[in-house]
């Protein structure tokens, strides 16, 4: 009886149902709360409705939601289909749509079955702190494993596809070119980023005209700017990054996030030095862990939901290794504990408050992963101390 309760659990569509379902039932939670619950899904969604009545995609609109859009007019064409549908149907569908490319993503990773069931299991926390925002970093990390999946095997049309999607939207889906290095046809991926480029530019003027496009990419350039400077506040839910944790630490938000971006993408960069390690899967999958959690951890615009992204990175850390070792197994319930759990109530309000959002200490457990991972790209056998599923 515990074998076979044991084996339903980690039966990956078992655990993918149990996703799609949670994703239904938190946009229906947060509609049945009303507007001021779904705050994001109606920004998103006037994203398309501003698009096609040409105004200004960042400006504010207190009477509709609050925040500002930092998101491309091509997410216009891609919230479209929700939008256009009552806010109660729009809401579930869009998060269903998130989970089930991020589920298809996982699903193509070189792990076994019970493998990615335990990499869903893990996420799972984080997973729900971003569809309770109805966060496009859900199909972010999705897009970006598809990519690296992609090139592992040797389909670089759909790389290009994931990565130029993920840059339209959000422009950290640029970091997708860290596999770059290990792409047969490189021609053929810059000829396809080249078309799908296009197209992702043109797309948006089809819903308004090319003079809304074009100042549109304009007006994303300036917003995201101003965005990056804002981050960089003491106390507030943002910047939850190597550099946030030494401006709270430090107790000083002047602290420039050059000085941490650029050490960080040289080390970041070391492991490229090791060419006769580029053929072998299991060092691009760790590339890919580097790059998921990288991206979180040096930009000043992470906050909680964005940590799905390096939580998927973690996962395929773990995942990997051939001989879990005491450290590893440590590092990754300090990431589950702190990181996925630091603002559950598993933690008192008063220390959530007066340290882990104060220091941005849910960044802490993620930057030492990516320390250890740095050290393995940098000295370890990859055609040996890892495993893979064919």
């Amino acid at each position: 009886m515990k074998e076979k309760f044991i084996s339903f659990f980690t039966r990956f569509p078992i655990v993918a149902a149990i996703y799609i379902l949670v994703a239904g039932l938190t946009a229906f939670s947060k509609y049945q709360r009303g507007p001021e619950s779904y705050n994001n899904y109606l920004l998103f969604k006037n994203v398309f409705v501003h698009t096609s009545e040409k105004l200004n995609l960042y400006s504010l609109y207190p009477e509709l939601y609050f925040d500002s859009n930092h998101y491309g007019v091509f997410f216009s064409v891609l919230i479209a289909p929700f939008a256009v549908l009552p806010d109660g149907f729009g809401m579930v569908l869009w998060n269903v749509a998130n989970v089930l490319l991020f589920l298809f993503a996982i699903y193509k990773l070189p792990f076994t079955e019970t493998q990615k069931s335990l990499f869903a299991w893990l996420c799972i926390q984080e997973y729900i702190t971003a569809a309770l925002y109805f966060q496009f970093n859900i199909a972010l990390t999705g897009l970006l494993m598809l990519s690296a999946v992609a090139v592992l095997r040797g389909r670089e049309i759909h790389s290009a596809f994931s990565i130029m999607i993920g840059t339209f939207v959000k422009i950290y889906g640029v970091v997708g070119l860290s596999a770059f290095l290990f792409m047969k046809n490189k021609t053929k991926f810059i000829a396809a980023c080249f078309v799908f480029a296009i197209l992702f530019f043109l797309l948006p003027m089809l819903i308004s005209d090319a003079h809304f496009g074009v100042q549109s990419y304009l007006d994303w350039y300036q917003s995201l700017t101003e965005k990056n400077l804002s981050n960089q506040v003491l106390g507030t839910r943002q910047d939850y990054s190597v550099m946030g944790v030494f401006r709270r630490i430090l107790g000083d938000a002047s602290l420039p996030t050059l000085w941490f971006l650029i050490p960080g993408m040289v080390v970041f960069a070391l492991p490229y030095l090791r060419f006769n390690q580029y053929k072998l899967p299991a060092f691009q999958m760790m590339i890919l862990a580097s790059t998921l959690l990288f991206l979180v951890l040096f930009s000043s615009g992470s906050e909680s939901p964005t940590y799905i992204i390096a939580v998927s990175g973690v996962m395929i850390w773990f995942l990997m290794q051939k001989n879990k070792n005491k450290l590893d197994v440590a590092l990754l319930i300090f990431v589950i504990v702190l990181t996925c759990f630091g603002f559950s109530d598993v933690f008192p309000k008063s220390f959530k408050e007066n340290y882990i959002m104060k220091y941005s200490l849910k960044a802490v457990p993620c930057i030492l992963v990516w320390m250890k991972i740095i050290y393995e790209l940098l000295t370890r056998d990859f055609e040996k101390d890892y495993i893979l599923a064919k």
